[in-house]
């Protein structure tokens, strides 16, 4: 079918609906897993994708019952933190009840949120949290919040501070909230309160006591040598210890990208230790820019350089994909043939990434912004630069220096999405083009994105390292070597 651009005013577009997740990233080995959590990571990976996306692309009931809102979709922010609460509950990733525990045997929980545009404030990060069931869904308060806080307009929260509380009558202006003040805030919106027992989970506790006491048996052995130790408990050589967080970005018809991302923090991190995931900059950014003409067009060269491939994957029904093409316009479908390039054109460009692996290492980069800027400044595509941030030998990995493989400094990965609208000198829209991002350092990164054809992808090694679906079957495959670590 030909592609027409239709009449639209310069601030409106209607786009293809995009999401990915993380759920991790670090030492991650075949052999550390082995075939029963390798399959139970990728189904629920590919579970919670599915889910998210779905929501993402289907209208929720009041607004489909109401003919003027019928192509109303949820939001970018409302998809992705969505996404979130289900890797937050879920136990075998590192938030919510999945979360690691500090040196002290306690659950510290971590959580922000970011948008492109479309909030005054927004990104926001909320740290320190021992009660609040799913820490996500206080970041997007806050952040839906921003504009009446920010202007001293908003209602005044139910403000108690009786017994030593802090005095809390809204999150102000502020961007990073931590421990007690954020908690009377998720108390007054009215989130859900747990007792601490709630983020126990025997695994974690298992592997919390396991590393302290290689910790204390290696430095043990040290003493009297001479030598210089890098022992600690956050990180093994042996064992992939979470140091890690779980995120979502995604994309909503109306081109707005939002990330959210969440975590227990590092396996053995001091309490009251803040790590990169609540930090505008180091550990998430969601921006948009203007650019003149179209210098990432990959019309240049003829062809795309996305830097993923497929591989195990999951079809979404027919049925649903029939439900998203009637609730969205014609030009959701489509990628029109981009026009002379000759005519004024000027390209909005929008990216949101997430981070996940040592948290301190991103923070010595500002990770997130990194990509950003060099994205925006350079006039390079994001798939590109985020490989130059966190790829093989990229600038997370160099920032470890000599250090490199010896106590997970510089490991990490990182996930995004850009979003690239085309218009003519009148302001139409000639072209959409949106990529996945991500790429990663060390060992494996868990993660799953739907692409544009509606395919639900799982992936904890790269293309070439991981092993097919139909290789897995019933956990047990073909050639155990693939477990062992050997080559095959």
């Amino acid at each position: 079918m030909e592609y027409k651009p239709q009449p639209s005013s310069p601030t409106r577009v209607q786009v293809q609906p995009r999401l990915i997740i993380h759920g991790g990233a670090g030492n991650i080995t075949p052999a550390s897993l082995g075939p029963e959590r390798y399959v139970a990571y990728r189904s629920s990976l590919l579970t919670i994708v599915s889910k998210a996306h779905t929501y993402l692309t289907t209208p929720t009931q009041s607004n489909y019952n109401s003919p003027s809102n019928s192509s109303k979709l949820p939001s970018a922010l409302e998809a992705a933190t969505y996404a979130v609460t289900l890797l937050e509950d879920n136990p075998l990733f590192n938030s919510g009840h999945g979360a690691v525990f500090t040196r002290d045997g306690i659950n510290e929980l971590e959580a922000s949120v970011m948008v492109s545009r479309g909030q005054a404030k927004r990104g926001v990060g909320v740290t320190g949290l021992r009660h609040v069931r799913n820490p996500i869904l206080l970041a997007k308060k806050v952040l839906e919040h921003g504009e009446d806080d920010l202007l001293g307009r908003g209602k005044k929260l139910d403000n108690n501070n009786g017994d030593g509380e802090p005095d809390v009558p809204s999150a102000q202006g502020h961007t990073l909230i931590h421990g007690p003040t954020a908690e009377k805030l998720a108390r007054q919106y009215g989130l859900e309160m747990v007792d601490p027992s709630y983020f126990f989970t025997q695994k974690r506790w298992d592997e919390h006591v396991r590393a302290l006491e290689r910790e204390k048996r290696e430095q043990q052995d040290m003493l009297g040598t001479g030598a210089t130790s890098g022992v600690s408990a956050t990180w093994s050589k042996d064992e992939y210890l979470p140091q890690g967080t779980v995120g979502a970005v995604a994309l909503d018809t109306e081109g707005m990208i939002c990330v959210a991302t969440s975590t227990g923090g590092m396996t053995n991190k001091l309490t009251g230790r803040i790590g990169d995931t609540p930090v505008v900059g180091a550990g998430f950014w969601a921006e948009e820019w203007m650019e003149d003409g179209d210098p990432t067009s990959p019309h240049k060269d003829g062809s795309r350089n996305p830097l993923y491939s497929p591989g195990p994957a999951v079809v979404l029904s027919d049925a649903l994909k029939g439900l998203i093409a009637d609730c969205l316009p014609s030009p959701f479908l489509y990628t029109p043939t981009l026009q002379d390039s000759s005519g004024g054109l000027t390209t909005t460009r929008s990216i949101g990434v997430s981070g996940t692996g040592n948290g301190d290492s991103f923070f010595r980069l500002a990770a997130a912004r990194t990509v950003g800027a060099i994205a925006r400044y350079s006039s390079l595509p994001s798939v590109v630069v985020l490989t130059k941030v966190a790829g093989p030998s990229g600038e997370l990995q160099k920032s470890a220096d000599d250090r490199w493989g010896k106590a997970g400094e510089g490991e990490g990965g990182i996930i995004g999405l850009e979003l690239v609208v085309v218009r003519d000198a009148n302001g139409n829209v000639v072209e959409t083009r949106s990529d996945i991002l991500q790429d990663y350092n060390c060992g494996g990164m868990f993660r799953a994105w739907i692409d544009e054809e509606g395919v639900a992808y799982a992936r904890i090694f790269r293309k070439d390292q991981d092993i097919s679906s139909s290789y897995v079957g019933e956990g047990r495959p073909e050639d155990p070597r693939f477990w062992s670590g050997e080559k095959i």
